[in-house]
């Protein structure tokens, strides 16, 4: 996954962000890397490492990151038609005190969860079994109504994990290294650690010294924080997240699943949860991925869709010191080396039917133009007026579903008259014909007279 390098500059200011943060951090080991249209563009590691070991080879507790993989396995489920988003949890997993909770609220952290279950703090202590979750959490895990908060629950998706196992059949971790790891070719992902692996510390605040931190298998709670893994192949769930799904999920669900749904904070966001995902406002940036921690280790994937670049890290400390004047990969990269747009090539041809469909169509005063776009997608633009935007993909003959603001999820269908041509659009009864206020009786209402002519 090694693309092509980036320029010295470029490389030297990463190299130091990466220096300052382990430096200034106080962080055994760190690993960094920036991945780019799908390849891996660099990577640094500083700190202590074996000698002999590449440190791209080494193997970090990426915690809550998992969460995102287990999100990506209750999607293909709901894709394969065997859930429904809006299906209350209880309907798939019996006997849990919140079965009226949809699956769309676990994926979001609005269900109104306890952010633990109920009971030891499951990261340092030997994880519950099935049995033992589901009792510890008979009390104490209903904190309030669902939609009203987002608030972060781990319970929440070890339970979507015991739903990825009682509609499959199989553990959540065979599920996820066959369907989603393997696929994308993720071979040093793993949930329990495979030689070489970091060993994680606690350091000490007033002094120099470290403290090996426990590793626990957490079990029942695995779903929520169990999986290892090598930064090569962070990187791509990086380039995954960025639209490189390798054909695990498709690119409609993909969407769905980094589009906000609930704000994390009020007012104007900056945070917000997709499904399964953390989505972030920086820098005039949209960041699209999530972090993780567990004793002794933290981790985060950030990617930036619309440039299909992402920045990942890992190191192995519980708590590192606050870092300053380390640079963030994405201005170097926005300052030595923009992302370039791709390459427009022409095609060889267009079905007719689609040519057919381009030009000028208007909703009343309103004007838009059709476009054709790869795949026998449409794109609808707004010229003038109140006309809403949207690309549409296709679903049948003649018949399109919008994917974006107001049209998201509604039907376009192509109206043909007699001799076969294009007559009118009809989306979500939205009417639109190829002159204002075309002539005719298919304008809702009617026209009168129509415009007055000499």
């Amino acid at each position: 996954m090694t693309g092509p390098a980036l320029l010295p500059l470029t490389t030297r200011r990463l190299d130091r962000s990466a220096a300052v943060r382990q430096s200034s951090g106080r962080i055994p080991s760190l690993v960094m890397g920036v991945a780019r249209d799908g390849d891996l563009v660099w990577s640094s590691g500083r700190g202590t490492f074996a000698a002999g070991v590449d440190p791209l080879d080494v193997q970090y507790r990426i915690g809550s990151i998992t969460k995102t993989v287990v999100a990506v396995a209750v999607m293909r489920l709901r894709d394969a038609g065997r859930l429904r988003l809006g299906d209350p949890i209880g309907e798939h997993v019996p006997d849990t005190p919140f079965a009226d909770r949809t699956i769309a609220e676990l994926l979001t952290h609005t269900a109104g969860l306890s952010a633990e279950p109920p009971g030891p703090w499951w990261e340092r202590s030997p994880g519950p079994d099935r049995d033992g979750l589901h009792e510890a959490m008979r009390t104490g895990a209903v904190l309030d109504r669902a939609g009203r908060h987002v608030h972060y629950s781990n319970l929440g998706f070890a339970v979507l994990g015991q739903l990825v196992e009682r509609l499959t059949g199989r553990g959540w971790v065979e599920v996820v290294s066959e369907e989603v790891l393997a696929p994308l070719q993720m071979r040093r992902t793993t949930a329990l650690p495979v030689t070489p692996f970091a060993t994680g510390y606690a350091v000490h605040p007033h002094a120099d010294v470290l403290l090996p931190e426990a590793v626990q298998d957490t079990r029942a709670m695995g779903p929520a924080g169990q999986l290892w893994s090598s930064l090569p192949d962070l990187a791509r769930w990086a380039s995954f997240i960025a639209g490189d799904t390798g054909d695990v999920l498709s690119t409609d669900t993909l969407e769905e699943m980094c589009s906000p749904t609930a704000l994390v904070d009020d007012g104007t966001w900056t945070r917000a949860r997709g499904l399964g995902l953390e989505i972030s406002r920086e820098g005039g940036r949209t960041l699209v991925g999530h972090g993780g921690s567990m004793p002794g280790f933290q981790a985060g994937v950030r990617v930036d869709r619309e440039r299909t670049t992402g920045v990942v890290m890992m190191l192995n400390c519980t708590t590192p010191d606050a870092v300053t004047g380390a640079e963030d990969p994405f201005d170097v990269l926005e300052d030595c080396e923009p992302h370039l747009p791709p390459v427009w090539t022409a095609r060889d041809s267009v079905p007719a039917d689609l040519l057919s469909l381009t030009g000028a169509w208007f909703w009343g005063t309103s004007e838009g133009v059709l476009r054709v776009l790869p795949d026998g997608w449409l794109r609808l633009d707004r010229l003038s007026g109140m006309l809403s935007e949207s690309d549409f993909r296709p679903t049948g003959e003649d018949t399109w579903v919008g994917l974006h603001g107001y049209f998201r999820g509604e039907a376009l269908t192509v109206v043909r008259g007699a001799d076969g041509t294009p007559h009118h659009l009809d989306i979500a009864t939205f009417v639109l014909t190829r002159r204002p206020y075309d002539p005719g009786d298919v304008i809702p209402g009617g026209l009168g007279a129509g415009w007055p002519t000499a």
